[in-house]
């Protein structure tokens, strides 16, 4: 049974209509500090306005410091670089069901980027660095929650928060938080931008990063170049065959970055390659493990070695049957606020991915409606913050709700 009875809960929503200028507010102000994934201070202020903003909600809260980021860098060494805390929320652990909401405090925009501040394009319309990818979806969070907690239904679930500071580079370090909250989930909520058009996420392709270390032999250019072996072009032919694998079906490969310095009269006998891969199943993770190792094998001649770095961090999000159930409730909940959208595929990957992977049915795409992530044209629908704050509101009230009557929430098994 998928609760139904929306007339229960939609009451309880109008405290929300008179916050637009408010979530505004407190959506510029978490913008302008600068909280590109690298730069701790900045992910750390960001920590601190939300423990004050999510303080009235009473929660239990929690800032935990985490490993720092470990990758290859473009001289084939291995490097690590500190990351900011992480912050958690909770309330209620002993309650019956349980709601895990997730929202990342990093942006892709560094410390040194051109593109610190916000702006109006027009009445609507905010240009700013994360104001959809996420930041927006934080206010939104924040506004569904505090209409929960001041609701009478409050006390039947509930939550835990938790605002990682490394989404945008994979979660490598806070997919040990995220494991540990889906262990006592029933849900998660996740508060990732929607499409333009207000259409959520559904399935998503899985993605792996990969590095690839050429060695080769170097010579003097001009009265030895035969003696060399040149790794540039040794991989320049390697990233041709990965490029390839777009052929296959289902899979994407993006060759980013090829990088050697040496002076023009030396065969460089050295070359760093990295590429991003996605799949829509995890039987593809497989093969594409296996067609890296071929391509590997058909490249390396006398003189040229490759070693490849990395895997897949976040695996496919197959829709689950209770996943589909839920997306359902979503769009019911929606259409009962006269919010009409789809339910899209797409080749992005977030933290849904991963707490999929964890057996718990979620919803990833609840923030604003949004576009040009990841770009310093990014902007965010300002008229969506109270619209969609009102259905992930009427989706915790939902539950909340069939808790207390004792409905079958049976279909929203787990899938371990």
């Amino acid at each position: 049974m998928i609760f139904d009875n929306f007339t229960k809960i939609t009451s309880l929503l109008s405290n929300l209509d008179n916050n637009k200028q408010l979530m505004t507010d407190q959506l510029i102000s978490l913008a302008e500090i600068n909280s590109g994934s690298f730069n701790v201070n900045g992910v750390n202020k960001v920590v601190d306005k939300l423990s004050y903003l999510f303080k009235p909600l009473g929660g239990e809260q929690q800032v935990i410091e985490l490993d720092p980021y470990k990758i290859i860098d473009k001289n084939g060494h291995k490097i690590s670089r500190p990351i900011g805390n992480a912050l958690t929320i909770s309330k209620r652990a002993d309650a019956p069901f349980q709601v895990f909401l997730c929202a990342h405090l990093d942006t892709v925009f560094p410390e040194d980027s051109h593109f610190q501040s916000v702006k109006w394009l027009d009445e609507d319309t905010l240009n700013g660095p994360g104001v959809a990818d996420l930041k927006g979806g934080i206010i939104i969070m924040l506004h569904a929650l505090q209409t929960l907690e001041n609701s009478p239904l409050k006390d039947y679930i509930g939550w835990q928060v938790l605002f990682n500071p490394d989404e945008e580079i994979g979660s490598l370090s806070s997919n040990k938080l995220l494991k540990q909250a889906a262990k006592r989930a029933n849900v998660g909520m996740i508060y990732e931008p929607s499409f333009p058009n207000g259409d959520l996420a559904g399935q998503r392709k899985g993605s792996g990063n990969f590095t690839i270390l050429c060695h080769g032999k170097s010579a003097h250019a001009g009265r030895e170049l035969e003696l060399g072996r040149n790794a540039i072009l040794a991989t320049n032919k390697l990233a041709l065959a990965i490029d390839k694998l777009n052929n296959l079906d289902g899979i994407s490969a993006n060759v980013a970055n090829i990088n050697a310095d040496f002076p023009l009269n030396i065969v460089p006998d050295f070359c760093y390659l990295a590429f991003n891969v996605r799949v829509e199943t995890t039987e593809n993770m497989s093969l594409v493990t296996e067609k890296l190792n071929q391509i590997i094998e058909a490249t390396t001649t006398e003189g040229i070695s490759f070693e490849l770095q990395g895997g897949f961090t976040r695996p496919p999000k197959v829709l689950s049957a209770g996943n589909k159930k839920l997306l359902d409730l979503v769009k019911k909940i929606g259409s009962s606020l006269g919010l009409n959208f789809n339910i899209t595929a797409t080749g992005g990957c977030c933290d849904g991915n991963n707490i999929a992977s964890y057996g718990v049915p979620n919803i990833d795409s609840l923030g604003v409606h949004g576009g040009n992530i990841h770009t310093d044209k990014e902007y965010a629908h300002i008229s969506s913050l109270v619209p969609r704050a009102k259905m992930s509101a009427g989706l915790l009230l939902a539950f909340a709700y069939s808790i207390k009557h004792k409905h079958n929430l049976d279909w929203l098994h787990k899938d371990t």
